[in-house]
């Protein structure tokens, strides 16, 4: 196992280099730090390129044993330092991993016939997709479709604010219009969440296929699915502004349907 102690290594180098997305786009590469992290992407099927350990920071978990990260090529022990110069937290377990990207289409997605989704448009904050990712891994929802994105899923502000859940859930990224024409080919009936919407969004059943529809908190959705939408729905807004980030607006309509479908398991 080879040892990097200088920041001044191609392979450190490149860790760095990752942080755009045209390095992502163009290697086919992306990187994930945290031992928790790292061994959801493993058990989610992604290949794990190189492994980079700093064993002084290393802290064995036995929710996340490192055993269960398979290396396809390359594993490296590293110096405190160069673990330092490019990590993005002081307590990520000294584990850090470059990965292979992986895609996914709609024609792949296999869903149960209620099935549960969270539609994302046009997101602009890694933030935001993240805590969304989070709600969604926590709701178990089926499957998270990011729809004309402007951040990249593997953005590592992504993974960091998903605690590791862009692995857990099942996320495709696509056009808008493609994705409203599948979800009508799939008679999955949709929602979108709406300011002036006539209906609140606790006086709709979701008990068939369903599939919730953001939009960015600047602009909401677009006029596309606006127009495209089954049903507009709206957040009881009671206080001085009627603006609600757009994750917990997404946790609000998640849990709701949580509620509606699995009231007897949440006694």
């Amino acid at each position: 196992m080879e040892i990097i102690t200088s920041t001044a290594n191609p392979k450190i180098k490149n860790i760095k280099r990752l942080d755009k997305a045209s390095e992502r786009k163009e290697q086919g590469l992306f990187v994930a730090e945290g031992l928790r992290e790292v061994v959801l992407a493993a058990r989610a099927g992604y290949e794990i390129e190189s492994l980079f350990i700093c064993e002084e920071l290393l802290q064995p978990s036995s929710d996340y044993p490192l055993q269960e990260c398979h290396v396809a090529h390359f594993e490296y022990l590293i110096s405190k330092p160069v673990y330092e110069s490019v990590a993005y937290r002081d307590s990520t377990e000294g584990i850090i991993a470059t990965i292979k990207i992986k895609q996914k289409s709609l024609s792949e997605l296999q869903l149960p016939a209620h099935a549960l989704m969270l539609v994302i448009e046009g997101v602009e904050k890694p933030g935001n997709l993240g805590a969304m990712l989070r709600t969604a891994d926590a709701a178990g929802a089926d499957a998270v479709v990011v729809c004309d994105p402007r951040c990249d899923i593997y953005n590592p502000n992504v993974i960091r604010s998903s605690i590791g859940t862009v692995f857990t859930n099942t996320v495709v990224v696509c056009e808008s219009k493609e994705a409203i024409t599948w979800l009508k080919q799939q008679k999955i009936k949709t929602f979108a969440a709406e300011l002036s919407a006539e209906k609140f969004h606790y006086e709709q059943n979701y008990l068939q296929a369903t599939a919730f529809v953001m939009g960015t908190e600047s602009k909401g959705l677009s006029s596309e699915w606006m127009n495209a939408a089954d049903e507009r729905i709206k957040i009881p807004m009671l206080g001085e502004i009627d603006s609600m980030n757009v994750s917990v607006s997404a946790g609000i309509l998640l849990y709701e349907a949580v509620r509606q479908r699995k009231t007897d398991l949440l006694k």
